[in-house]
């Protein structure tokens, strides 16, 4: 694969030109992932509105019909039910982990065996997430983990 960047003319806006001989799935991933990192979700924390990228989301989690986006440090509803941020998310760094939790893989620091088949994701700010065991061999594939 041959990747060359060049620097647009003045007044030209950014543009992604992509030539391959067969679309495959990596190709599909990178794609979907150039379309979501633009995309901003809304969020709502304590009367403020934010706009999020999806870079700082560690993850979603649905609570009594609400649905919440996990950052850092800061926790923002969000309008969007889980299912429609499955599909805007689809082919991106984002993996659903249990009915209710969609993850961030990308901020997984390590991951940990539990009983029952299930795994604990330890994210990059120390929050922990169970990974029902349904879930586990999807997102083994996803972060590159063999099965044994």
């Amino acid at each position: 694969m041959k990747i060359i960047i060049e620097t647009p003319k003045e007044g030209d806006e950014d543009e992604i030109i992509i030539r391959c001989k067969e679309l495959d799935e990596d190709m599909v991933r990178l794609i979907n992932l150039l379309k979501a990192g633009k995309a901003r979700i809304t969020g709502y924390h304590n009367g403020t509105i934010r706009q999020l990228s999806p870079k700082e989301i560690y993850y979603f989690e649905s609570v009594d019909n609400k649905v919440f986006a996990y950052c850092e440090s800061e926790i923002y509803e969000v309008k969007e039910k889980l299912y429609e941020i499955e599909a805007l998310y689809q082919h991106t760094d984002f993996q659903r982990i249990s009915k209710s939790v969609i993850v961030n893989v990308s901020l997984i620091e390590f991951v940990s065996p539990m009983l029952g088949s299930r795994l604990e994701a330890t994210l990059r700010n120390r929050e922990k997430v169970i990974i029902s065991r349904q879930y586990v061999p999807e997102l083994k594939k996803k972060i590159g983990i063999s099965e044994r």
